[in-house]
């Protein structure tokens, strides 16, 4: 079964919460606080997160930089916070996706399916195959890359920015492009979004294989991978 981990410390509308995705069949765990998460994640190993950013004891952004030290799954972040900058600040921690209080509970019941079925993700035929960028081995089905053997970790989103871009060599994707064909959402508006997990994206690459440059960006066009 598909566990989940709701963090939020109000109450109604993590309760608002457990009942849809109850409704779906997922089982549920809740927190109140960050710190009180931390144990729950120990203690369960949920299949996704969804976390609320303002939070006693430990807020959401400390917590996501916290569990994106060694652990990717999926967080959908939730918050009262609108502004564009505090959405990014939220994806630059770590978080997969974000919703903006009040929220549509099937929306956010959809959302959470689509980032379990991207971490989940198998698939047959060529896609098994391993693709190869300079030292790079992505790998379709399990979701893996790896630079000479070590691994590198990241989100089903990441991942997927990098997948496209790779089977798709020499092509530029524009960041709406890359936003409806990842998020499987209309791109419109989708560029900040983009440009963090991209920004994201290459930090770790860079870690992993200095002096490689694996993602080009193409100056108002969009984003490619020319090797």
């Amino acid at each position: 079964m598909t566990r989940i981990l709701i963090v939020d410390d109000d109450r109604q509308i993590a309760d608002l919460i457990e009942v849809y995705l109850k409704n779906d069949g997922y089982i549920i765990d809740k927190a109140g606080d960050g710190i009180e998460a931390l144990k729950k994640l120990e203690q369960a190993s949920p299949d996704l997160i969804v976390l609320d950013i303002m939070m006693p004891k430990m807020d959401g952004l400390e917590f996501c930089k916290y569990v994106r030290k060694n652990n990717q799954v999926p967080i959908l972040m939730v918050s009262a916070k609108a502004e564009d900058m505090d959405k990014i600040m939220g994806l630059m921690t770590g978080a997969d996706d974000y919703m903006i209080k009040p929220f549509n509970p099937l929306e956010l019941a959809a959302r959470v399916k689509a980032l379990l079925r991207r971490a989940n993700y198998k698939t047959t035929g060529k896609d098994d195959d391993v693709l190869y960028i300079g030292s790079l081995a992505i790998e379709k089905r399990s979701h893996g890359v790896t630079a000479e053997g070590s691994e590198i970790k990241l989100t089903a989103r990441e991942f997927e920015i990098l997948y496209l871009l790779a089977k798709n060599r020499g092509r530029v994707y524009a960041s709406e492009e890359i936003f409806e064909k990842v998020w499987n959402e209309p791109g419109e508006g989708s560029n900040k979004t983009v440009m963090v997990h991209i920004s994201n994206l290459r930090e770790k690459l860079e870690a992993a294989v200095p002096g490689e440059s694996i993602i080009q960006t193409v100056w108002g066009v969009g984003y490619k991978i020319e090797k």
